[in-house]
């Protein structure tokens, strides 16, 4: 394989990169816990979008049980924004590990 060949495809890649993640900012899952107790929405590049806990909830005043709730919600979105951020990483660098991504 040739220099310009190989410069070439990875100029191919990191524009492929650059559009995963615009495409990753506009991606957005909503995860709820505690029956709807507590909303959580998360874009796919992992950034808290909003946060919204039910108002019976905070009335109860139970602030160990809110916390926990509010752990559940955000970690559940951060992960399914992660494994979607690795998929769509897999699917540009062919499986090949890359160091710095995921």
């Amino acid at each position: 394989m040739n220099m310009m060949k190989m410069m070439k495809q990875a100029q191919e890649m990191q524009a492929k990169m650059a559009k995963l993640e615009d495409d990753l900012a506009k991606e957005e899952f909503e995860v709820s816990s505690g029956g709807g107790a507590v909303t959580v929405r998360m874009n796919g590049k992992q950034v808290l979008l909003k946060l919204t806990i039910r108002e019976d909830v905070v009335k109860e005043g139970d602030k160990e049980m809110l916390e926990d709730l509010i752990t559940a919600a955000v970690n559940e979105a951060h992960e399914k924004a992660s494994n979607l951020a690795k998929e769509r990483i897999g699917a540009i660098t062919g499986g090949m590990k890359i160091p710095g991504l995921f």
